[in-house]
């Protein structure tokens, strides 16, 4: 009897786990863990740099911190070996070289100008992300495919919309006034996010519903819950301070809100990819 219990029990391990690790699968998620801290210490660089250009001093120092993190994030992608692929290496290397020499520059630019030079290389970020997600991906397992691709198409650029709000936001609470075509990019922003957290939120339920047993214990249909209702609180803030009427905005406490939704996102973000990782992981 004991003998059949043991059986059993292996038998359902057997299932819950391949024999093999999947190292392409291993590799992919310590390179989209990277690539997520290269985009995020990007927006913070492009968001901090513009509120310290209008007017806010105190945001300089964080601007050298972010720009190391960057740093930091693209030494980790290069040494991962999902990085010699052909395409990947091209566009990451071409990425990492931009962002470098606008750093030595924006400090010098206008306000505008340098929020949307960086703006367009995390565009070019997101361009490899999607790479990231479709380059060899018959070589991961369903759930590594699924949750890759909710995790470079849609919860990056969701950071990166909340990204776009927090730093122009910041940008025009710390000068204290608005223009036309600052005030026509927020309502720009703001069209694009609400369908984007909506089919976040959609994915994540699906996904996490599919596969119950690999996410465990992990809170992540109240996280997405609390993500979903910090986003809209801060839509409807932004709407109603910059757009409807004119209000004074502490730029940092703006700044900060805007980080607390971004945070939100890559603790979801990572729990996927602590699913991704530990799916890999095969017997032998």
């Amino acid at each position: 009897m004991k003998f059949f219990l043991i059986l059993i029990s292996l038998l359902y391990s057997l299932e819950a786990k391949s024999l093999f690790t999947n190292n392409e699968q291993k590799d992919r998620s310590k390179y989209i863990g990277a690539l997520k801290n290269l985009v995020i210490a990007t927006q913070k660089t492009r968001g901090l740099t513009n509120s310290f250009l209008n007017g806010n001093t105190v945001a300089q120092l964080l601007v050298y911190s972010n720009r190391q993190d960057m740093k930091a994030a693209i030494g980790d992608m290069e040494t991962l070996q999902f990085s010699a692929d052909p395409v990947i290496n091209k566009r990451a290397t071409f990425i990492s070289q931009e962002l470098i020499s606008l750093n030595s520059k924006a400090f010098k630019k206008n306000s505008s100008k340098v929020f949307d030079e960086y703006t367009e290389l995390i565009a070019q970020t997101m361009m490899l992300a999607q790479s990231v997600a479709k380059r060899g991906v018959d070589k991961l397992n369903p759930i590594g495919r699924e949750l890759t691709s909710i995790m470079m198409e849609t919860m990056l650029p969701l950071t990166e919309y909340v990204g776009q709000l927090r730093g122009l936001g910041s940008g025009i609470a710390a000068k204290g006034s608005i223009s036309k075509g600052e005030k026509d990019k927020l309502v720009a922003i703001l069209l694009q996010m609400k369908p984007l957290s909506e089919k976040f939120e959609s994915q994540m339920s699906h996904v996490v519903s599919k596969y119950n047993k690999e996410f465990g214990n992990e809170s992540i249909e109240s996280d997405v819950a609390k993500t979903m209702t910090l986003i809209k609180e801060y839509m409807s803030y932004s709407k109603t301070n910059f757009i409807e009427s004119k209000q004074e905005v502490d730029p940092d406490n703006y700044f900060d809100s805007g980080t607390q939704i971004i945070t939100s996102i890559v603790k979801i973000y990572d729990v996927n990819n602590k699913v991704i990782e530990s799916d890999s992981q095969g017997w032998f």
